[in-house]
């Protein structure tokens, strides 16, 4: 089974957000990321899409929905602050081809605890906004994962 974990699109400037961080959308440019990362997902046939219910993932994931005509499901394990035991379980509960969408904070720490579980990372670590990594796993195994770099917008 294939479960592929997305970090939202780039948004604007947290810095620069006077409002409530939940509520921080993509820039234009992450607009685009996400058109580039919709077009890219559909040929995996996703059987789920789910999010952060952070704002930001949620857009990324807009345009694959539209393209495999999917609901987008929230789920608050995904969002800033998470826990990675919470996320590897919710990988496992998804079917084969389920795309999640979560933080750079989550993200990296889910890698770490597949790699401690034997996942075999086949490709150098990559953090930054719009990455997709695919991981596989078969009842309870991590097998191998690989990341892909953001889109060229």
């Amino acid at each position: 089974m294939r479960s592929f974990l997305v970090r939202h699109a780039k948004a604007g400037s947290r810095h620069d957000w006077t409002g409530d961080d939940r509520l921080r959308p993509l820039s234009k440019s992450g607009w685009r990321q996400a058109e580039a990362l919709g077009e890219r997902l559909v040929s995996e046939r996703p059987a789920a899409l789910v999010t952060s219910p952070y704002l930001r993932c949620r857009q990324t994931l807009e345009p694959l929905a539209r393209l495999c005509d999917l609901e987008i499901v929230e789920d608050e394990r995904l969002a800033e602050a998470g826990k990675f035991d919470e996320v590897l379980w919710l990988m496992m509960s998804l079917p084969d081809g389920a795309v999640l969408c979560s933080h750079g904070d989550l993200i990296p720490d889910t890698m770490a605890a597949l790699e401690r579980r034997g996942c075999a990372i086949e490709t150098e670590p990559d953090w930054r906004k719009a990455t997709v990594w695919m991981i596989e796993h078969d009842d309870g195994d991590w097998i191998r994962a690989r990341v892909e770099p953001p889109p060229a917008v």
